[in-house]
């Protein structure tokens, strides 16, 4: 089973990304695993401040990806997996790609209408040289139909 990898963030980027990577998933009988990273500079430590912001973390990535699960689940009717790590988002999102073959295509949210505006993700990743599958940019503006069209 081929399976599509997409970066959940706060980003409008993302959308995109997800909705490319659950209508690819549907045509193709694959699947969708939806990664999220919490950066440990997000997390203070101490006193288990640092149990309770992980945990209040673990709560908005869940509610997050639970407005696109049900959109896939619903839509496309695919079943997503969702991955929580902390770390850099990058490396997490390498580190993920290596661990698991099954990983055939990384689906990566691009702001398309601001041009100055830097990805460090894809930034990070157009600098690895040993990436296990390929990477396709999906266009924040790009309409729904036009993603029905294109998957």
């Amino acid at each position: 089973m081929r399976k599509f990898l997409v970066l959940l963030d706060d980003s409008q980027e993302s959308l995109n990304a997800m909705r490319f990577a659950a209508m690819r998933a549907a045509n193709s009988d694959g699947k969708v695993l939806i990664l999220s990273v919490i950066p440990t500079s997000d997390i203070q430590h101490g006193f288990g401040v640092a149990d309770v912001m992980r945990a209040e973390a673990h709560e908005r990535i869940e509610a997050h990806y639970e407005v696109y699960a049900k959109w896939m689940r619903a839509r496309p009717k695919v079943e997503p997996e969702l991955i929580i790590r902390e770390g850099d988002p990058g490396e997490e999102l390498i580190r993920l790609l290596h661990e698991d073959p099954e990983i055939g295509i990384l689906a990566i949210g691009l702001n398309s209408s601001d041009k100055s505006a830097q990805n460090p993700i894809l930034t990070r990743l157009m600098r690895e040289t040993n990436l296990p599958c390929p990477i396709t940019i999906v266009p924040s503006d790009l309409s729904k139909e036009r993603l029905e069209t294109i998957t």
